[in-house]
């Protein structure tokens, strides 16, 4: 991505994801909890303290670093780093996963010499299985003193798990005269769908910014961006969004939601969401190609989003989708069970330009200018309610074979 994404917003894109803002460090390395010896642990890391914002997974079945960070936030205080391990869950591994979170925390706390209660843990992986807290016992010391300002992208390595690619984000901009800057790394491939759509996204920040608006921010971008991709239908244990801002751009506090000020913190917040929201749907385990939902007319926003959804995650939609089968049908089928009300004799459909339906009618169409526009990456699909102006969008991807071989050989 580059800046012609954003022409007439008042953020540009740079480098250097999660370590682009003031103040941030980070860095990746192998501890032996992947058994290929890939990375598989992560610090993020702020010279001061910051502000935190999360959104966590609604599975009932959690892994015990969710529960670990939500009691932090529900404290208010600051926090320092995110410690990240890759190939191992720690879910539903009972209280000594619970104890072995600590126990990851409370090692990091003394190397950085903070409070454990300053250290957020973040899992991904296999569920079941306890956290081997040993080997992140003996890789601590190495970490913490491999961090540096450009150790994002080895932070992005070491939390993959089926990921084929690295993802990650920044941008900055201008408030109130001050340069302000935003970055990102997240991971997800499979398990993908809200609520909040199962990935690890880790945003760092420099602003200054009032501890309650930054949360509010934060669920709003999440609310149209990792909350509106699916890959599968399936709701991991380990869903994390976190986002801490430290306050070392220098800019006077942000506090009133309705200011510029917060308009454009807000803007880059959700731009970056829904950056990497779009590259976990891309990055779909097995996918060919991105698709990506329109659906307008409708008579709330939220009801938009919900058929947007609804269709993105239709299996049928996603097989067609893969076999490049304009199956317009399975579109129009998706979109009437979202459980949204709308009249079916107003239905629009269209495949990039190509209008498929009309007032609830079939239209003849160029069949064969259809599949070859399926066979293109991405794919945009628009869906038009006819019931007043409620506009969403959804991403996914379509549904292929490789899907069925990686999750059929995951543990084995």
């Amino acid at each position: 991505m580059d800046e012609a994404t954003y022409p007439s917003q008042p953020w540009r894109v740079i480098s250097g994801g999660v370590t682009a803002p003031k103040g941030w460090l980070a860095g990746g390395i192998a501890s032996g909890i992947k058994p290929s010896g890939k990375p598989d642990l992560t610090l993020i890391l702020s010279d001061m303290p910051a502000v935190a914002a999360g959104v966590f997974t609604t599975n009932l079945v959690r892994a015990a670093c969710v529960d670990y960070n939500r009691n932090l936030m529900a404290q208010g205080g600051e926090v320092r780093a995110i410690v990240v391990n890759a190939g191992n869950a720690n879910a539903a591994t009972g209280q000594a996963g619970v104890a072995a979170v600590h126990t990851t925390a409370q090692i990091f706390a003394d190397l950085l010499g903070t409070a454990p209660d300053t250290i957020l843990t973040a899992s991904t992986g296999v569920i079941g299985v306890l956290l081997p807290v040993e080997k992140i016992a003996q890789a601590a010391m190495q970490l913490v003193a491999g961090v540096s300002p450009t150790g994002s992208s080895q932070a992005a390595q070491a939390i993959l798990t089926t990921d084929l690619v690295e993802k990650t984000m920044a941008l900055e901009a201008e408030i109130e005269g001050v340069t302000v800057r935003m970055g990102a790394i997240a991971k997800g491939s499979g398990m993908i769908h809200p609520n909040m759509a199962t990935l690890l996204a880790f945003i760092t920040c420099d602003a200054a910014v009032d501890r309650d608006l930054w949360r509010k921010l934060l669920q709003q971008a999440n609310a149209c961006s990792f909350n509106q991709i699916t890959v599968d239908g399936d709701t991991s244990t380990n869903d994390m969004l976190l986002a801490l801002s430290n306050g070392a751009a220098g800019n006077p506090t942000i506090h009133d939601p309705a200011s510029p000020a917060a308009q454009v913190l807000g803007g880059m917040l959700t731009a970056i969401c829904i950056d990497l929201a779009k590259k976990v749907a891309r990055d779909g385990e097995g996918a060919t190609k991105l698709v990506e939902i329109l659906v307008d007319g409708a008579a709330t926003e939220a009801d938009a989003r919900q058929v947007a959804r609804t269709v993105a995650g239709s299996s049928l939609f996603k097989a067609a989708l893969f076999g490049c089968d304009p199956n317009w049908g399975r579109i129009a089928a998706a979109a009437g069970r979202a459980g949204v009300a709308f009249d079916a004799n107003q239905l629009a459909i269209w495949l990039g330009d190509i209008q498929l339906m009309e007032h609830g009618e079939p239209l003849r169409f160029d069949r064969p200018a259809a599949v070859q526009y399926l066979k293109q990456d991405p794919v945009s699909v628009r869906i038009g309610l006819g019931q007043g102006t409620g506009q969403g969008r959804a991403w996914g991807c379509d549904l292929t074979y490789d899907y069925v071989r990686i999750n059929g050989e995951y543990t084995t």
